[in-house]
């Protein structure tokens, strides 16, 4: 069974779009078209889901068009003490409403479920959220993101502009065709590696750490020597001593702050051939 909810919000300036979908077990794909208020211009997307993977992609086109892969659940034992389960199927709850050129994607599920997002390639504020078992991925869009994971990796390539990405467990892999020249980034992770490419005219601060792995680039760094800071606590009679050491360097002069760190990982910070 299929169910699709249209509601409009009239405002004095802008209108609201409310769409959703539910999805069963015999309808393993489904798929909204959201209309952008103002297509051609500057708009921005926002999807935080719980369980599940978000792939968004830039295409030449003016909509933003979701669509929604529900995984069935699986389970081992279909059949214990002569007694056999049944099976409720798949269901996801997907919302997508649009206001002011601003997509904000939601859902509702007690499962994993897939959404692939096709973007105009431009002039986009990306803001993408997820926790458990999926991955956070991003192809050939321009515009300023945000991406943030806890167990799964993120991975970027074909972009253009500015990103901060996180995650807990996984690694962070970044391919830039260009940069904003003065935008600050960060890519951090706990347990992965971090793992960015830059345009070869890149002008940066770097700020790098891993505690537990290497780093390597192959730009021409300019070393800024400073020294660790060291933090010392004394309470109830412990007494500790903490050192937080960082690697400074200046490319091309420097420009804007690049910080890249892991704890269980190595950190390569790379040049386009």
């Amino acid at each position: 069974m299929k169910t699709i909810r249209s509601i409009k919000f009239a405002g004095i300036l802008a209108t609201a779009m409310l769409l959703g979908t539910q999805l069963r077990a015999q309808d393993k794909s489904e798929q909204l078209t959201v209309a952008l208020s103002e297509p051609g211009k500057p708009y921005k997307l926002n999807v935080d889901l719980v369980q599940g993977s978000i792939t968004v992609t830039g295409y030449e086109g003016k909509d933003v068009i979701i669509e929604v892969k529900s995984e069935e659940r699986r389970h081992q034992d279909r059949e214990v003490n002569g007694m056999k389960r049944l099976d409720p199927g798949a269901s996801a709850d997907i919302h997508a409403e649009e206001k002011n050129n601003t997509v904000t994607v939601g859902a509702d599920i007690p499962h994993r479920v897939n959404l692939l997002i096709k973007v105009p390639q431009n002039g986009a504020t990306l803001k993408l959220s997820t926790v458990n078992g999926g991955n956070l991925t991003v192809n050939n869009v321009s515009g300023d993101m945000e991406l943030s994971n806890t167990n799964g990796g993120i991975k970027m390539s074909g972009i253009s502009g500015s990103v901060v990405a996180n995650t807990t467990n996984g690694p962070v892999n970044v391919a830039f065709k260009s940069i904003d020249p003065k935008a600050a980034m960060a890519f951090t992770t706990l347990n992965g590696s971090v793992d960015i490419t830059f345009p070869a005219n890149l002008k940066a601060n770097i700020k790098l750490k891993t505690d537990h792995g290497n780093i390597y680039t192959d730009f021409d760094v300019v070393n800024d020597a400073r020294k660790p800071e060291i933090t010392r606590t004394a309470k109830d009679g412990m007494y500790n001593l903490k050192i937080d050491d960082w690697v400074y360097g200046k490319i091309a002069g420097g420009g804007p702050e690049i910080l890249m760190k892991t704890m269980n990982g190595s950190i390569y910070l790379r040049k386009v051939k």
